[in-house]
């Protein structure tokens, strides 16, 4: 059976399937056997609640028309709008695969090379352990970019005129039409409209990196706050004592400007008095009495100041005696030189050559 190269081949490919479902199905169903699957009303965090709210301001007749009226403020509001958010994310699932997105767009972050710096963290397990990731869409290939992390990049009117018409934001654009999903308009979304710009608001909503997911630095929350929710604590506190928030400092009430006296006189010229009367002082010659002396006591005797030395006459050094060049008499000009050390100009009668030369050669002038 081994003699051939076709059975050496499909043994192989059995052993390396094996070995493909053994790591990548097995292993993990056993590690995350205990793992609890998050339902989707598990899923809806700040974050997403945000964008959910921000659909009911942008879109107030569609929100109302297929989503609902919002209730007024108390636990009633909280309550309807975290189930009305879970039921849309569920729709938007649906329309999302059943629109085959996932046939361009993946959901999965790779650990390659590059991939974080394009798309936010590299995907962990923990992420597709809930209803919404049965099955997972890690899709094949990437037509367009990777959708993980795509919660907050972008607002909702982005996302609607983009599913409307893409090529009015990205020029170019391979990606369809969805004006089914509108009534008319990209500002007029129907409910599975709605439910989509949810899906996609929901993925990556759930990370600490929300939503700058490439830019993002760890810092360390305040225990029991939620990746995804609102200290209002540490808000108040920091904008007590505005403008100084945020530094511990309450800011001092400013001093009330008061008007100067008629009679005081400006700081200025009372610098300029104080200066002419120091001026006065040194100029006029002054005298000073001598301290009494104690009876029974001879006077001190006066010390008289000594007189000023002065530095005693150096000689002067005689300068160095210069011996002139041969051929050359002391005192006389050199020649192509006046008496009192010019050069020479040179006459109009001699050639141009010797006007060059004459100052290193004398003996080519000519006379």
């Amino acid at each position: 059976m081994l003699e051939s190269k076709g059975s050496v081949l499909v043994i192989a490919g059995l052993f390396f399937f094996a070995l493909a479902f053994v790591s990548n199905a097995l292993v993990p169903a056993l590690m995350y056997k205990d793992l609890p699957e998050k339902t989707a009303e598990e899923l809806v965090t700040a974050n997403l609640r945000y964008q959910f709210e921000d659909l009911a301001r942008r879109f107030p007749e569609s929100f109302a028309k297929h989503v609902g009226q919002v209730p007024a403020d108390g636990p009633e509001k909280e309550q309807w709008l975290n189930a009305r958010c879970a039921d849309l994310l569920r729709i938007g699932r649906k329309v999302y695969t059943g629109e085959a997105c996932w046939h361009c767009h993946s959901q999965f972050v790779r650990p390659v090379s590059g991939e974080s710096r394009r798309w936010g963290p590299v995907s962990e397990s923990w992420e597709y352990q809930n209803e919404l990731q049965r099955p997972v869409l890690f899709g094949t290939r990437r037509v367009g970019p990777d959708l993980s992390r795509e919660g907050g990049r972008r607002s909702n009117d982005w996302q609607a005129v983009h599913l409307f018409q893409p090529t009015i934001l990205s020029d170019g654009s391979v990606m369809p039409e969805y004006p089914w999903f509108f009534e008319g308009a990209p500002d007029k979304p129907n409910l599975r409209g709605l439910a989509l710009l949810t899906y996609l608001q929901w993925l990556g909503s759930w990370l600490p990196t929300y939503p700058y997911y490439e830019e993002w630095t760890s810092a360390h929350l305040p225990e029991g706050t939620e990746p995804g929710g609102v200290d209002q604590a540490a808000i108040d506190a920091a904008n007590q004592g505005h403008p100084s928030a945020g530094t511990g400092e309450t800011a001092e009430p400013a001093e009330p400007a008061t008007e100067p006296d008629a009679g005081a006189v400006p700081e200025e010229e009372a610098k300029e008095e104080e200066a002419k009367t120091g001026e006065t002082d040194a100029t006029s010659p002054t005298t000073t009495d001598p301290p009494a002396t104690p009876p029974g006591e001879e006077p001190a005797a006066e010390i008289q100041p000594e007189p000023p030395t002065e530095p005693a006459p150096t000689d002067p050094q005689p300068e160095p005696a210069t011996t002139p060049p041969e051929g050359v008499t002391p005192g006389e000009p050199k020649a192509g030189e006046t008496e009192s050390g010019d050069e020479r100009p040179p006459s109009p009668e001699e050639p141009q050559s010797h006007r060059l030369l004459y100052p290193l050669f004398p003996e080519l002038l000519v006379a």
